[in-house]
């Protein structure tokens, strides 16, 4: 008899845990929101073994992250969504459709067309989608993510379709607008709501 596969017996140690009648009292009780906590917690563990450049903390950071998400797939199967083998066959699909140069009949030249044909793909699979969202350039960022982190996706998106300076010189420059309009939102005892709008425009060009 074959040995049974380690994915398989990962899923199946899962659902035994959640098992109503002899599963474990505290993965019963567990929602998507309660472990929400240590799923970023183990994101932020595997990029710390990644910036240690430690093989072995990576291997079993991984490992941790790999629960995480057989645990939510886990909680949305017993919820009639969907099950783990659906969030491998989402990936899979997903890695196809954006590589059209290694698994279809496109040809790219360089990463950098690569990257523009994945922009491309990207932004027509946002115009499919039916959350109701915005499907513009700045779409599909995840408001979750930590402000700094956040603000910088949207600048990196932004400078995508042009939305940036070309000289560094011009950057200063607006830097130093910026600063001197935040100093008079100071000075005129401005409502603390444009105070914070003007601080956010400094940070965004700095």
């Amino acid at each position: 008899m074959n040995p049974i596969h380690p994915i398989d017996q990962l899923i199946a140690i899962m659902a035994r845990l959640r098992d109503p009648e002899d599963g474990c009292p505290w993965d019963l009780e567990q929602t998507f929101r309660t472990i929400l906590p240590y799923t970023l917690e183990e994101a932020y563990e595997v990029a710390e073994a990644i910036e240690r450049e430690d093989m072995a903390a990576l291997r079993d950071e991984l490992s941790d992250l790999l629960l995480q998400v057989v645990f939510h797939a886990r909680m949305a199967e017993e919820g009639g969504h969907f099950a783990f083998a659906d969030v491998v066959a989402a990936i899979c699909d997903k890695l196809i459709r954006r590589h059209p140069h290694v698994f279809g009949a496109a040809e790219l030249a360089d990463a950098a067309a690569i990257r523009v044909r994945w922009e491309q793909i990207k932004a027509a699979e946002r115009a499919g989608t039916e959350s109701g969202e915005s499907n513009g350039i700045l779409a599909g960022v995840a408001r979750a993510l930590p402000a700094l982190v956040r603000a910088e996706k949207l600048q990196r998106r932004a400078a995508r379709v042009g939305f940036d300076w070309d000289e560094v010189s011009a950057v200063f420059d607006k830097v130093e607008e910026e600063l001197a309009e935040c100093r008079a939102t100071l000075a005129e005892h401005s409502d603390p709501t444009e105070r914070v709008h003007e601080i956010g425009d400094l940070l965004f060009c700095s």
